[in-house]
């Protein structure tokens, strides 16, 4: 016996942001918080994703101060500000870590639920608010799991597990990873190999045949394209393998848990900051 949930719907393919209003408007209504990084603000992507929403009317504000490894204050001035703009809906585009603290507003703004009582395993329970997310890295895997991690202390690092946390939609556009350096390509590209073997190979009770299967394909697709990636990242081949392995990976560990890699990652870059993928490769 086993369970498996995943994101209730996917928009793939290079471009598909050119045409964003379309996909998110029927779930986030007008009036929505687009949740981001400064980095990706001053690229421009969010500018353009911004124009679309403005030009068919939708009321758009922007919260990108979302720091590495976000911390819980991150969340709370998301909540507020999503709360001021009356938001109907929230949008990420980013990588894990706006995505997680999306996941998060989007839960508290709507219930007023305490950050504290969510923490943990199946402890979110109310209605969040409805969230689409968009990916700009090849690592987490965010955007098809229930999963969001905040650093609650110095270097304490603290998850948020529910089925609440799966986005209504997530859009994967090869063209938005084409900028990203050779150093974030591998080191996020080996976190994602990481979550499939991790997820193949797991002792959970819930270790079952789909996650497998997902696994096996990620690592083919992965293995396949994260040299070209990381050495030539105008290719928008190889760049759309890495975001679909990524996500591949993410559905096998959502449902067939990481374990002693990860567990021994985290307080690594909790400790050093030193990237995520970094540390999975040493611990592997």
């Amino acid at each position: 016996m086993f369970t498996f949930n995943t994101t209730k719907s996917i928009v793939a393919g290079p471009g598909s942001t050119q045409r964003i209003v379309g996909h998110i408007r029927p779930l986030l209504g007008d009036r929505v918080l687009l949740v981001t990084d400064r980095g990706l603000r001053r690229l421009g992507i969010i500018s353009d994703i911004q124009g679309q929403l403005a030009a068919a009317g939708i009321a758009v504000t922007v919260f990108d101060d979302i720091a590495a490894d976000p911390p819980e204050s991150n969340v709370f001035a998301g909540v507020q500000i999503a709360r001021t703009h009356r938001a109907t809906g929230v949008l990420a585009v980013g990588g894990g870590s706006p995505m997680d603290v999306a996941k998060v507003i989007a839960l508290l703004a709507k219930s007023g639920e305490s950050l504290a009582d969510a923490y943990g395993v199946g402890n979110a329970k109310v209605p969040r608010l409805p969230l689409v997310v968009v990916p700009t890295t090849a690592g987490t895997g965010s955007e098809v799991t229930p999963i969001a991690i905040l650093t609650t202390g110095e270097a304490e690092k603290k998850g948020i597990v529910s089925p609440l946390l799966l986005p209504d939609l997530a859009i994967l556009d090869a063209d938005l990873t084409l900028g990203l350096p050779p150093l974030v390509t591998a080191a996020t590209g080996i976190d994602v190999m990481v979550h499939a073997i991790e997820a193949y190979s797991s002792a959970s009770a819930n270790n079952n045949p789909i996650s497998r299967s997902l696994a096996r394909e990620a690592l083919r697709v992965l293995g396949a394209n994260i040299r070209e990636a990381t050495h030539n990242g105008r290719n928008r081949e190889a760049r759309g393998g890495m975001l679909l392995g990524s996500m591949l990976a993410g559905q096998a560990f959502a449902n067939s848990p990481v374990a002693a890699v990860h567990a021994l990652a985290y307080p690594i870059g909790g400790h050093f900051h030193i990237p995520h993928g970094l540390s999975n490769a040493l611990v592997l």
